[in-house]
């Protein structure tokens, strides 16, 4: 009866010391605690401040609607091949007027793989923007840019 009350004994007093230490090996709720996180994103952030889309090759029409609260600008570009995307009406000088105009660009991202040339109307790509009546105080002109042409209209 000596035997089994001292290896218990031994046993009470060895977890014991397991549990007293916070970082002691011999505790195994330690053994898997000093993990590092490993990632391959760049330490401050994937920059995200350039945008690397192209400009619509040809503006083909582009419509100012009026609306209560404004106005939509909708403008509708042509591709030389189907699949581009990411399509938007970027706005140059943050949306302010430059000498009165509202100046934007047609851009969007460029197919992930080849693609076929189809037709024009499957090559259309349109984007709008919504313009409150501040936006529109003192423009009289809004232009889209594409990268061979441009449109604009006139108030």
């Amino acid at each position: 009866m000596q035997k089994p009350a001292l290896a218990a004994l031994a046993m009470v007093l060895v977890l014991g010391a397991c549990g007293g230490s916070g970082w002691s090996r011999l505790n195994p709720m330690n053994w898997f605690s000093n993990d590092t996180v490993e990632t391959l994103a760049p330490a401050n952030g994937w920059d995200t401040s350039i945008d690397r889309r192209a400009l619509v090759p040809v503006v083909r029409d582009m419509e100012v609607l009026r609306v209560p609260e404004g106005a939509i600008l909708r403008a509708t570009g042509v591709t030389a091949t189907q699949g581009w995307w990411d399509v938007e009406l970027r706005p140059i000088n943050d949306g302010d007027p430059v000498d009165g105009a509202l100046i934007y660009e047609f851009v969007l991202a460029a197919p992930r793989g080849a693609t076929g040339t189809g037709t024009e109307q499957s090559r259309t790509v349109s984007a709008a923007v919504k313009l409150t009546n501040y936006d529109l105080a003192g423009v009289r002109r809004i232009v889209v840019r594409g990268a061979q042409n441009a449109q604009s209209v006139r108030r």
